[in-house]
């Protein structure tokens, strides 16, 4: 199955997606494990779709609140760094990669 082929089962389960998201959806499945030819099965792409929908939901609030605090950050003195602030950057980097991970397909290293 090529992206075509995908993006057209995909817009079999969601007539009204736009071109943006069926274009997402698309990567995202195809760089998400297992062969890509099984989501010929609509049954399958829809479980599928749901897991991916899921992790994309939860990388989607992590990213939120990692916003929000990296913005308090920001308006902070960096010379009166406490050790939490420092780990807000770390978990930033952390909610940051997994999102890129979902989006490019190569596992992450793990540190």
């Amino acid at each position: 199955m090529n992206c075509h082929e995908l993006a057209q089962k995909i817009q079999e389960l969601q007539p009204g997606a736009s071109t943006q998201d069926v274009a997402r959806l698309c990567l995202l499945l195809s760089n998400s494990p297992g062969e890509i030819e099984k989501y010929g099965d609509l049954d399958k792409l829809k479980s599928a779709w749901q897991q991916v929908g899921l992790k994309l939901q939860a990388a989607t609030d992590q990213h939120a609140a990692m916003t929000q605090e990296l913005e308090d950050l920001a308006n902070s003195d960096p010379e009166k760094f406490t050790r939490d602030q420092i780990w807000v950057l770390i978990r930033a980097i952390k909610v940051q990669s997994q999102v890129l991970q979902m989006y490019v397909g190569h596992p992450l290293l793990d540190v």
